[in-house]
């Protein structure tokens, strides 16, 4: 996968085609870009993506969107199903036009999954053709979501993100840093806000909460997983997930419903 033109995949009389592949923990696919656009999916695990600007954190029920020629490296926490859609956006002007997270509906993941079993040589007009409009039209509706942080070009503030990211525990204040890089902690707030769109305080909240979606789908208990991202105590940590993602940490990875899960299962 890490070097493959995917261009054959896609058929002349359509506009996708969808791919599965399973990954053990910890597998890292090197970075790569790919001709077409793709959505990219997991019915289980989390995958973190990373390309220059930024990267995702991306569970189940969400995908992330790559724009065709975009490089990127994925990492898997947890046993990963990946399930992915490779989509021509030459006659698509309503996809999405930038690499962001997407929440995926429970009849888009059915889509997918029952895509992987279409071949190139199907017939215009028929149940599988029909199929994979109907992919596409699911997909334009989809709704983004912020599970995306962007990284600073200044290499100060990279240098700092990237301890950031590697000890989201770490407790320096905003003047900390400002004073180990030389600067005015009111210069860094404007730099930062200049190059990532959020406040620097926003970031960092933001990098702790992709970290422990990471390590929640590893299995972490949800004490650790909130001491380790500098959280006070679990009813700290538990109220901001919420906040931040609509439901607490223990019921975020729950499958939508028993009936998707089964679904899903007979397609892994």
């Amino acid at each position: 996968m890490q070097s493959a033109d995917y261009q054959v995949l896609i058929p002349v009389n359509t506009r996708a085609m969808a791919l599965a592949v399973d990954y053990p923990h910890g597998h890292v696919i090197s970075v790569h870009r790919h001709t077409h656009a793709q959505l990219i999916y997991a019915t289980d695990g989390v995958m973190t993506i990373a390309t220059q600007d930024g990267r995702w954190v991306v569970p189940p029920t969400r995908g992330v969107w790559l724009q065709a020629g975009v490089e990127h490296q994925i990492r898997m926490s947890g046993e990963v199903k990946m399930r992915t859609v490779f989509v021509d956006c030459a006659h698509s002007p309503l996809l999405p036009r930038h690499s962001c997270v997407l929440d995926v509906s429970p009849l888009l993941c059915q889509l997918i999954l029952a895509a992987i079993d279409i071949t190139p040589d199907f017939t215009d007009g028929g149940r599988d053709w029909h199929l994979l409009q109907l992919l596409l039209h699911e997909l334009d509706s989809l709704p983004v979501l912020p599970l995306y942080l962007p990284v600073p070009t200044d290499p100060r503030l990279r240098s700092v993100c990237s301890q950031l990211m590697s000890n989201p525990g770490e407790q320096a204040t905003v003047d900390d840093w400002a004073g180990q890089l030389g600067i005015t902690t009111r210069s860094l707030h404007r730099l930062f806000q200049k190059q990532t769109g959020m406040r620097f305080g926003h970031w960092r909240q933001q990098a702790r909460l992709l970290r422990a979606l990471e390590q929640l789908a590893r299995g972490g208990k949800v004490i650790d997983v909130a001491l380790d991202n500098g959280y006070t105590s679990q009813s700290a940590f538990a109220a901001m997930f919420k906040k931040h993602f609509g439901t607490t940490p223990t019921a975020f990875y729950q499958p939508t419903s028993s009936v998707s899960k089964k679904n899903a299962a007979m397609h892994q």
